[in-house]
């Protein structure tokens, strides 16, 4: 198979630009009622990659703190002319790894889901492929990922673990 990357993408009046270098650690289709409410659609489509690996080519975006059903909230990065939202951090890893909306790439093809999740909520007219990879609500990474998506990921747990404690502030 011939990778497709590096692979741009950006917002609707171009000012923001990006560049992803690497495939993502995977692609989420979410159907859970957030995501629908968040996008005005039936389902959110995201790259998760990590942030190091997706370089700005434009003007920077403005990053809106929104809530998230975590309750932790998350920041959804928007051009600050178009408004058009490119990516998220949301709390589980912050800064450290970009939810790329992958309606936002200039191939949006070239990143099919991975895995359907929170199929519960899913919109009853929405039908999702016979073979398509989905679980009613959240699943086990090992059960999805990719070997090199997981070491990936486990190079970046004490950077993570690092940013968690900083949420809960100085310990007494």
């Amino acid at each position: 198979m011939t990778s497709i990357f590096p692979i741009e993408g950006g917002c609707d009046c171009g000012a923001v630009r990006y560049r992803m270098l690497t495939e993502p650690l995977v692609v989420h289709c979410c159907h859970c009622r957030w995501c629908q409410r968040e996008t005005g659609a039936s389902f959110g489509l995201n790259a998760m990659i990590e942030s190091d690996r997706v370089v700005n080519l434009g003007a920077e975006p403005e990053l809106v703190q929104t809530p998230s059903n975590s309750g932790l909230g998350q920041r959804i990065a928007r051009c600050s002319i178009c408004k058009v939202a490119v990516w998220s951090h949301y709390a589980g890893s912050g800064h450290l790894t970009k939810f790329v909306r992958v309606g936002t790439l200039d191939d949006p093809d070239a990143l099919p889901p991975d895995v359907h999740i929170f199929t519960a909520s899913k919109q009853p007219w929405v039908t999702l492929p016979s073979n398509a990879r989905s679980y009613s609500e959240f699943y086990d990474r090992k059960d999805v990922w990719r070997q090199d998506s997981i070491d990936r990921f486990e190079a970046l747990r004490l950077q993570i673990a690092a940013y968690q404690a900083s949420l809960k502030g100085p310990q007494a």
